[in-house]
């Protein structure tokens, strides 16, 4: 198995409807897209988690566009990959360049994709996935009471039985006991991204009487390097504390369990490298008796498959953030993820189990980059 050529396409997609968040206003969603072409003349795609700005990390969608088309492919080898395992071989020169793990997960996926394929297996089965089917998640902007309400109605009337609901200092209270009080029976998870200081009096009066509103979960309430701080919470508070921000390899997992940081885990395979270091921060979470939860991160349609197959593995026991196609894009960059009963299928076709739409492509294709793995690629104009 050799790569011989390599394509990254930046495409620009509006979300069906925006969603407001304590970081920031989310209204469009840039993705890069990854294509690798083999010498048998198959092909594998990846797609990459990064937002339109920096700020849920120090990655964005244009800065992981360069960053792969300057320093990544160029570290792709141009030979024949080890038989065995030609992902590690391919992505062995990653490792030279610190950070970036959004980018390099688009690579992974990417080999993962054409490596499987051309086995006709699927990533959900080479992860050791258990379940065809898993729980979808309807994410809920910030908004008046009124607002977060009517969007927890049409997600609930969609067949949503998981709402994560976004929260901030001051506009949490009041919004979640309505969602509560007029969906008893639904999930409710509250995001904070970050929002709170426990050295703050109303913060922390606030995030104490979010226990009498019989959440699943509360996520990142305080600032990701705050671990002592979220290790006092997570010793004060019935709700079960979730991270996600805070954790973004498996050193800084085994540092939040050691503090009691955490009841459970927010899983987004990009902000973790990719699949495979989500496979394996899954297993040390499953170890550690840690709730896990499936992250979303508004991904077209490429990496909502593979990260559908992520969440089919056994340790996933709260419901996650991965909606249908259409709570996002209309139309998707692939065949749609459909909710059914609540439910989301998971891809079971060779590799991935997606592939993107030439029309989509033409349509939301806004720059790209040609050439071969060892070398520089240069963007140009669709």
């Amino acid at each position: 198995m050799r790569v011989e050529a390599v394509e990254l396409r930046s495409c620009a997609l509006e979300l069906v409807r925006p969603v407001a968040t304590s970081a920031g206003r989310h209204e469009q969603r840039p993705v890069v897209l990854v294509r690798l072409g083999f010498d048998d003349g198959s092909e594998g795609w990846g797609e990459c988690d990064a937002l339109l700005q920096a700020g849920y990390s120090a990655e964005y969608s244009d800065g992981a566009a360069q960053v792969l088309a300057d320093q990544l492919v160029p570290r792709i080898p141009a030979r024949d990959l080890d038989r065995d395992d030609p992902v590690a071989d391919a992505l062995s020169g990653l490792a030279a360049v610190p950070g970036h793990p959004m980018a390099k997960a688009s690579l992974e996926m990417a080999l993962l994709d054409g490596w499987l394929s051309a086995g006709r297996r699927s990533l959900a089965d080479f992860l050791g996935a258990t379940s065809q089917r898993v729980p979808g998640g309807a994410t809920i902007g910030l908004g008046t009471t009124e607002e977060v309400l009517g969007a927890a109605r049409l997600a609930v009337e969609a067949g949503y039985t998981r709402l994560k609901c976004k929260i901030a200092p001051g506009r949490e209270l009041d919004q979640l006991g309505a969602v509560r009080d007029a969906f008893p029976d639904v999930a409710v998870c509250a995001d904070a991204n970050g929002a709170y200081r426990l050295d703050d009096e109303e913060h922390r009066r606030r995030l104490g009487a979010l226990d009498s509103l019989g959440l699943v979960a509360l996520e990142q309430p305080l600032a990701p390097d705050d671990l002592a701080g979220h290790a006092v919470l997570a010793a004060e508070l019935a709700t079960p504390v979730l991270l996600d921000e805070s954790v973004g390899d498996e050193g800084q997992l085994a540092a939040a369990v050691a503090l009691g940081a955490l009841d459970g885990l927010v899983v987004k395979p990009g902000r973790l490298g990719g699949v495979l270091a989500a496979r394996r921060v899954h297993d040390a979470c499953v170890v550690a008796g840690l709730h896990l939860v499936l992250g979303g991160m508004f991904e077209a349609g490429i990496a909502r498959a593979a990260h559908l197959a992520v969440a089919a593995l056994p340790g996933f026991d709260l419901p996650g953030d991965l909606g249908g196609s259409d709570r996002y894009f209309h139309p998707d960059l692939t065949r749609p993820h459909v909710l059914e009963a609540g439910m989301l299928a998971v891809p079971d076709e060779p590799g991935i189990g997606r592939r993107p739409e030439i029309s989509a492509l033409l349509a939301t294709t806004r720059r790209i980059a040609i050439g071969r793995p060892g070398e520089a690629l240069s963007w140009a104009p669709a």
